[in-house]
Order: C-alpha cells, then structure tokens, then sequence
C-alpha cells in the first residue's frame, strides 16, 4: 500500500507553515556624533538617531529566520550566491512573491508565479525553465522580504 501525496495547488502553495516559536532577536545600539569645535557639522543633524537593522527589516520576530543563498539561478532578481535571506514565514505567498520552498524533498529559493493559471516556481535566470508544482510534492517555508548581499572587502 503506498501512501497518497497531496498534490501542489495555488491553494496549498500559498499556505505558510505555522509560526515558530517566539525568540528575540538581539541587535547593537549604534549611534555616532561628528562635529568639529569652532563650527558645526552637518552630521549633527543625525547625531541621536539609530539605525536598527532588525525593526527594519524583521516585521515579525517570531515568524521570521534567515538562510544563506546557494547557486546562481535567482541572480536575474538580484539574489546572489551567499547572500542572507529574511524570510517571513506568516505572508501568505502570491504571484510575484520569492518564496523558500520544499521541493520534493529540496529546497528552493524561486518566484512564485501563475501561468495559465498553473502554479510556477520560476528562476531569474533563463538557464532553469520554470517549474510546474502541479502535480509535486511542495511546501512552501516563507516569502522572502529582503536580501542582504555583503561585498568582498
């Protein structure tokens, strides 16, 4: 007796996963002054401000986690290899939206698109045809909200 495999649907596709367990994430608190005595500098203008890289970018803490990319074939939607993804696990994926998926077993980084209104994992590069989920085994994990990619220094 073998087991049946639900198919991918538009419907199963953009159904997250439950949300992980709450943690917090930490981040520095950064601030800077310049300033010259005898005039004033313009960067004095910014002197209390702070830059918090997680209230940027993480809209939900206990939904969200990271992944380092692997391969070039999102390259076309300026995802790059080792670049770091934040991946928001509580949006609901839509055409349009890179999601991070399981694949029959592996996992991808793709765009979410309909085609003829089949649903499409799509690259950003014409070396990988896109691929129908239709009748695979695929859930996805999140959609990614941003990409932070580090130049070699």
């Amino acid at each position: 007796m073998t087991a049946s495999v639900p198919l991918a649907t538009h419907e199963t596709l953009a159904r997250p996963h439950p949300a992980p367990a709450p943690c917090e994430l930490p981040y520095p608190h950064i601030t800077g002054r310049a300033g010259i005595s005898g005039f004033p500098s313009p960067a004095e203008d910014y002197a209390g401000r702070t830059l918090d890289l997680n209230e940027r970018l993480i809209k939900r803490p206990a939904a969200t986690f990271f992944m380092t990319v692997a391969g070039d074939s999102m390259e076309g939607f300026g995802i790059y290899e080792n670049d770091t993804l934040v991946v928001d696990r509580s949006i609901d994926a839509r055409p349009g939206h890179i999601v991070v998926a399981l694949v029959e077993g592996e996992v991808v980084v793709k765009r979410y698109e309909l085609i003829g209104q089949r649903p499409y994992l799509c690259s950003g590069n014409a070396l990988y045809p896109p691929v129908a989920i239709v009748d695979l085994e695929c859930q996805v994990w999140g959609v990614v909200r941003s990409v932070i990619h580090e130049y070699t220094v």
